[in-house]
């Protein structure tokens, strides 16, 4: 759905200028938007996962951790196809306190895509370098968003999602290396085209939502506190708008309507775009993995 129409229809949650502000920008932040019940059982499966994480010595099709994991000192990356984990995952992901604000954004019919949990561990979780989401699950047009929301108070320290204003509206960058290889990651000839000075931080309170479109450039730095930053993330398209390629890590909800109806006509925009690897191939772990096997810079704060 293209944005004007969805600013032509009357919003749930936001304020309209508040969704002129994320088109404007290519993110929004809402603070405290998801209240303390779904807070409280969302941190339940949390503490459920890093216990049953223990147990392992090597990242799996539901963690990706991290090489110094251990079961005295957990440090898992992230919680890879999180619908599919525990059902009040799901069940959180077709909430209208969720659905509602996407629907804002995106228009009343809607398509779940993938979703995900990531940990950034205290004092030393990774930073995830400048990136955008798009060329990793592209689709016919940019009709796309991640939902994002804050477990647990998160602020400078923690490492929170830094978002470059207005880069929704340049270019795609290119995230092979020169050899061929999927990075997950913009190039640095690239990021020195990029106003990284501009860079705003995206954090909040624990609840705050942070909505980011699909082209926007963003990253995160190290998390240098001693609390971990648990930042549960959601993929939701416009039903018209369809994937291009598989998803990077498809859940067995990847697909389905969560709001409103099927469509009648696919939404599409001409864009040049890299295809990315096959995924349903090639294997995908997570942006972790894929930017650790390429050489830094790392993200700078």
């Amino acid at each position: 759905m293209k944005s004007a129409e969805v600013l032509a229809r009357p919003a749930r949650v936001l304020a309209q200028c508040q969704r002129e502000r994320y088109f404007e920008d290519g993110y929004l932040v809402v603070a405290s938007h998801v209240g303390a019940a779904w807070l409280a059982r969302l941190r339940t499966v949390v503490a459920a996962k890093i216990e049953e994480s223990r147990a392992l010595t090597a990242s799996d099709d539901q963690f990706d951790l991290a090489p110094d994991h251990s079961a005295a000192k957990p440090n898992i990356r992230r919680l890879r196809k999180a619908v599919d984990q525990h059902p009040e995952l799901w069940a959180f992901a077709t909430d209208p306190c969720v659905l509602d604000l996407v629907a804002d954004l995106l228009g009343p019919d809607l398509r779940f895509h993938s979703g995900k949990l990531n940990f950034k561990w205290s004092a030393g979780g990774d930073a995830v370098r400048w990136h955008q989401d798009i060329q990793a699950w592209p689709h016919t047009s940019f009709s796309v968003l991640t939902f994002g929301v804050y477990l647990e108070d998160t602020e400078s320290a923690q490492g929170p999602l830094t978002a470059i204003p207005g880069s929704q509206r340049g270019p795609l960058f290119d995230q092979f290396d020169d050899a061929g290889n999927w990075t997950g990651a913009v190039m640095p000839r690239d990021v020195a085209s990029l106003p990284t000075e501009k860079a705003v931080e995206l954090g909040g309170p624990a609840g705050t939502v942070v909505l980011l479109d699909c082209r926007v450039v963003h990253g995160s730095a190290v998390n240098v506190s001693p609390r971990l930053r648990p930042l549960l993330l959601y993929v939701y398209a416009s039903a018209d708008t369809l994937p291009i390629s598989p998803a990077p890590a498809p859940t067995t909800k990847t697909g389905l309507l969560v709001r409103g109806e099927e469509p009648k006509y696919v939404h599409m925009e001409p864009y040049p775009a890299r295809l990315p690897p096959r995924w349903d191939q090639v294997g995908y772990r997570s942006i972790f993995a894929a930017q650790s096997s390429t050489p830094p810079p790392a993200y700078v704060d």
